[in-house]
C-alpha cells in the first residue's frame, strides 16, 4: 500500500487586471482570475495565447507590466510590491522536468528541502518517492529513467516542500498517449491528497476536462471563457471556444427575425440583430443517421466516405441543401457503408449559432 502525501495549506490565487508586455506586444492583456483554495484549474489555449506567461507571472519568474497578483489575499506582485519566487510558497513543474543529471533521484527530490538537516530532507524524499512508486530507483540517475519515471520524480520534487500553490507547465506533453493518461490520473490523485491549489497549462482540451475542476480558456492574452467542462462544452461563449471542445461542421447564415434558417431547420440566434452574418455549427456527434429505407424524419443524404478512428467512425455525408458534405461521427458499431442512402437529423443541443466576427 502506498504512503499518502502530506497535506498542505492551500492558498487562494487572484489576478487583477494583469498585463505583460514584451517588446511592445501584449502577452497578457488585462487578465482577471480567481482560483479558490484547493481548486485545480487548467489553463487551455493554442500556442502563444499567454498560458505559460500567466504561470510565470504567478510564480514570480516574470513581473507583470501592470495589475496585481495576490496569494491568500497577500499582494505578491503589483505597482509597488514584488515578492520573489522563493518567498511565495509556490511549486513549479516544467515541461522538460528540469531534473539535475548529476544528482541521484533521491537527491533531486530532496533538493527543495535545503533548509532542513540532510537526514530529515532525505527521509522526506524517500517517503514521497515511495508514494509515487519509485523508492527502488532512489540511487539511480535521471538518464536511466523512462519519461514516465522522470515525470514522477519531477512531480515528487515539486510537491515535497508542500507548496500552497502548484504550477505545472504542460507536464504531460512529452509522454506517449497511454502513459500520459496514467500519469494524469496519478498526478490528479497526488494533487488531491496534498490539497495544493493548482494551475496546469495545457493545449489539450481532453486533458483539461479530465484534470480541471475548472477550465480557463485563453485567447490572445485574454480570458475567452472560464467555467466547468460541461459549461464550456454545452454553452461555449464563441466560435473559438466551440472549436476547442467539439468537432463541428460550420456554414454561413444570416439572422432574420432573431433566427437563422438552414437546410437542417430554423434555429434561434439570441442577441443578434437582423442582417447579422452568422456561423451555424452542427456538432459531428449531434447528427443522427437512419437508413433511408427505414423511414424517419430528416434530410435525405448519402454516405460518401467512411474513416475508421478506433472507437468511433467519421463519415462524410452528402445532404440535401448543403453545398459541402457534412462530417458525422458515430460509435464504431454504428458505422454505415459507403453509398448508403440515409436520413440526417439533428439532436437537441447539437446546433450552435455565433456571430461570424467571433471566428476571425
Amino acid at each position: 500500500m502506498k504512503a499518502r502525501a502530506a497535506a498542505t495549506f492551500a492558498a487562494r490565487v487572484q489576478l487583477e487586471g494583469v498585463t505583460k508586455v514584451y517588446d511592445g506586444a501584449g502577452a497578457l492583456n488585462g487578465v482577471d482570475l480567481d482560483v479558490k483554495s484547493g481548486e485545480i484549474v487548467c489553463l487551455l489555449g493554442p500556442s502563444g495565447c499567454g498560458k505559460t506567461t500567466l504561470l510565470r507571472v504567478v510564480s514570480g519568474i516574470e513581473r507583470p507590466s501592470s495589475g496585481r497578483v495576490l496569494i491568500n489575499e497577500r499582494e505578491v506582485a503589483g505597482p509597488n510590491r514584488f515578492v520573489p519566487p522563493e518567498s511565495r510558497g509556490v511549486g513549479l513543474m516544467f515541461q522538460d522536468f528540469a531534473l539535475f543529471p548529476h544528482l541521484t533521484v533521491l537527491n533531486n527530490v530532496a533538493f527543495g528541502l535545503k533548509a532542513l538537516p540532510q537526514a530529515d530532507s532525505l527521509k522526506a524524499a524517500r517517503a514521497i518517492l515511495d508514494r509515487v512508486g519509485l523508492l527502488d530507483m532512489a540511487s539511480s540517475y535521471p538518464s536511466v529513467l523512462s519519461g514516465g519515471q522522470q515525470q514522477r520524480v519531477a512531480l515528487a520534487r515539486a510537491i515535497l516542500p508542500r507548496p500552497a500553490v502548484m504550477l505545472m507547465d504542460e507536464p504531460f506533453s512529452g509522454l506517449d498517449v497511454q502513459l500520459r493518461e496514467a500519469m494524469q490520473e496519478e498526478t490528479l490523485a497526488l494533487l488531491r491528497e496534498t490539497r495544493a491549489t493548482s494551475l496546469i497549462v495545457t493545449h489539450n482540451p481532453e486533458e483539461a476536462m479530465r484534470m480541471g475542476d475548472r477550465i480557463v480558456v485563453l485567447r490572445r492574452g485574454r480570458v475567452a471563457q472560464a467555467g466547468k467542462a460541461e459549461e464550456l462544452y454545452h454553452a461555449p461563449a464563441d466560435l473559438f471556444v466551440a472549436r476547442l471542445f467539439s468537432e463541428i461542421n460550420e456554414f454561413p447564415a444570416r439572422v432574420r427575425g432573431g433566427v437563422v434558417e438552414t437546410p437542417a431547420g430554423v434555429f434561434p440566434a439570441p442577441g443578434m440583430e437582423d442582417g447579422t452574418q452568422a456561423v451555424v455549427c452542427l456538432r459531428e456527434r449531434g447528427l443522427n443517421l437512419t437508413v433511408n429505407g427505414n423511414g424517419g424524419p430528416g434530410l435525405p443524404g448519402r454516405v460518401l466516405g467512411v474513416k475508421f478512428l478506433g472507437d468511433s467512425t467519421r463519415m462524410d455525408v452528402a445532404v440535401a441543401g448543403f453545398e459541402r458534405p457534412l462530417k458525422v461521427r458515430v460509435d464504431q458499431q454504428d458505422a454505415l457503408a459507403r453509398g448508403t442512402e440515409v436520413k440526417v437529423g439533428t439532436a437537441p443541443g447539437s446546433v450552435l449559432v455565433f456571430a461570424a466576427e467571433t471566428g476571425t
